[in-house]
């Protein structure tokens, strides 16, 4: 998928919402019997309306050895067989020497056929353009997470105060551009948006940790937002493990909803889509 399809799908649903498809089986309903692609149909289904994006996390489905593999290429299929405006991202956080990662690239892109892959960046350029030589597919590559340990590193300045993770976003952009690249920016990160944006100003941003990691939807749009959207945020836990009830994919529909009509809200008062 193009980012103009992807633009244009953002203004047909009046959403930027990601659902991630991240099942743990301790959080879903017995009756399941940990059946993921049961789970992940269901989930698919109830909130299709309302996303232009899924992302499942690889480490959901790796933890269940060959029958979650399984549960992913099932999920995959599903989605493209029944969905195929939907923007499929493979969370998997690769990266690796160049042979590696080509392999990689070849797994989830060419067997797998999804639209984005998340890239780890440390190892730098010939650990990452293996990912980047395929038309219509995406790299999206950690910049500044959401989570506590992104202290750790990503804000270790250099001789000239420069963070890490803005060195991370001026480089990677001699690797690819805003029609294939995109970043992982915490919703929890709040005004940094700012630092972000000075930097990729037209690059689409996936942004996970709104809900349960407690990112606010509108501070993200307040900083982030670009006349195209340029957003994509994630919500996992808090629209699909909502409930764990036989009424779980209900309840996931409502969550999805609500995020969905105040996203439609925040497109409308950007100009990015006509208030009605």
């Amino acid at each position: 998928m193009n980012k103009e399809q992807l633009i244009k799908n953002i203004k047909a649903k009046k959403s930027f919402l990601c659902v991630g498809l991240d099942p743990d089986t301790s959080k879903m309903p017995e009756s399941l019997k940990g059946d993921l692609f049961e789970f992940n149909k269901r989930i698919i289904d109830a909130t299709a309306d309302y996303a232009v994006a899924f992302k499942p996390n690889l480490a959901f489905y790796e933890s269940q050895g060959l029958a979650g593999y399984k549960a992913f290429e099932d999920t995959i299929n599903y989605i493209r067989s029944h969905y195929p405006d939907i923007f499929i991202i493979a969370d998997a956080k690769r990266g690796d020497i160049g042979n590696t990662s080509k392999m990689y690239a070849h797994s989830f892109f060419e067997v797998m056929d999804v639209d984005a892959l998340t890239v780890a960046p440390y190892m730098g350029e010939d650990s990452v353009t293996p990912f980047l030589g395929y038309d219509g597919k995406w790299v999206i590559l950690l910049a500044l997470t959401s989570n506590k340990g992104s202290q750790d590193f990503q804000f270790t300045t250099d001789n000239n105060g420069t963070p890490l993770f803005e060195k991370v976003l001026t480089k990677s952009q001699e690797w690819g551009n805003a029609g294939n690249m995109m970043y992982v920016v915490g919703a929890t990160q709040g005004k940094m948006f700012e630092n972000v944006r000075a930097i990729v100003p037209h690059h689409f941003l996936l942004v996970p940790g709104v809900g349960a990691q407690g990112g606010s939807l509108q501070e993200v749009a307040k900083y982030g937002i670009t006349k195209e959207c340029g957003l994509l945020v994630n919500s996992s836990r808090g629209i699909i493990h909502a409930s764990k009830g036989a009424d779980f994919d209900t309840v996931a529909r409502a969550k999805a909803r609500e995020l969905q009509e105040e996203m439609a809200e925040i497109l409308q008062n950007y100009g990015i889509i006509d208030a009605k």
